[in-house]
């Protein structure tokens, strides 16, 4: 299979790089200054599991001349609709979109581009960011790629993929039930992204003064609440488990989100909190806490 990558940064850089030097056929569709630095630099990848330096394929917009089979798409959320003409060349009518994006609202933008058979579901579960030198940065040993059909089941297609997708080093999964798994990823991102970002602080720092568990608890119910009133209601193992990471002391843990707001780069609050809290408000959903938080990540972006 040929693989189109859109977008080199943390998530498509450390998938994307693992696939190609496992020897598949994969390209990376890059803005120009990071095309730039990957044909200087290569792509660097400091990780648990191995570092490593390839020299990528690269295209950049206006260079596609023909369809791929697989077109990952892992750019931010907010990025998404800059990116649909860039990679419209490489859609053709059997290619695979694979978006591994967070929140909801890029698969309908993606369907309402490209059709419902091209889009499937997709979701990852990985920490990682851009260090100074261009590297990507692997901060934990967790490295999870599932993708599926969202009507559900294993397709022919999909075995296909999942074919290209092993031996890459990560654990690539294909899965049935890849939007129930989606959204109970989005209520973790929105629950996680809200406490850190609101709270300006690790869940460690949050669980360690007086409120932080009750505030925590609360959100991760908020969230919750929104995703079983749009019809994907949140397992009570998932809810369990979900409720001691957000209140775990000592925890490190804190959002992509939460890193971005850090480094005073733009972040993915329409798509993980703004989405989120629109659903919750059509369906008569109160979530308080959800919409303090939003505002507040809006107030912070305005100022950017």
């Amino acid at each position: 299979m040929r693989f189109l990558v859109v977008g080199a940064g943390a998530i498509g850089g450390y998938f994307g790089g693992r696939l190609a030097q496992a020897g598949r056929d994969v390209t990376f569709l890059v803005r120009p200054a990071r095309a730039e630095r990957l044909r200087a630099d290569g792509l660097a990848v400091l990780s648990p599991h191995g570092d490593f330096t390839i020299q990528p394929q690269l295209l950049t917009a206006g260079n596609i001349t023909a369809p791929y089979d697989v077109v990952l798409v892992a750019v931010k959320a907010f990025a998404l609709e800059s990116a649909l003409d860039d990679l419209a060349g490489a859609i053709g009518s059997e290619t695979m979109i694979v978006p591994v994006l967070n929140g909801m609202r890029h698969i309908d933008v993606l369907i309402e581009r490209f059709g419902q058979q091209a889009v499937l579901g997709g979701l990852c579960l990985i920490s990682s960011t851009i260090d100074e030198h261009g590297r990507i940065v692997h901060l934990s040993p967790a490295q999870d790629l599932s993708y599926g059909e969202r009507s559900g089941g294993i397709s022919a297609r999909v075995t296909a993929l999942d074919g290209s997708m092993q031996g890459a080093v990560f654990n690539a999964r294909a899965t049935a039930s890849v939007l129930p798994e989606m959204w109970e990823k989005w209520v973790m991102l929105a629950a996680l992204g809200g406490i850190t970002c609101l709270m300006r602080g690790t869940i460690g720092d949050v669980a360690a003064v007086p409120g932080g568990t009750g505030f925590a608890l609360a959100f991760l119910d908020e969230c919750a609440a929104a995703a079983g009133a749009s019809g994907y209601p949140q397992s009570e193992e998932f809810l369990t488990r979900s409720r001691a990471a957000m209140t775990r002391a000592g925890s490190p843990a804190a959002s992509s989100m939460y890193r971005d707001l850090q480094q005073g780069n733009k972040v993915e609050v329409d798509q993980i909190l703004g989405d989120l809290l629109e659903r919750a408000r059509t369906l008569g959903v109160a979530t308080p806490l959800l919409a303090t938080a939003a505002t507040n990540l809006k107030v912070y972006q305005a100022r950017l």
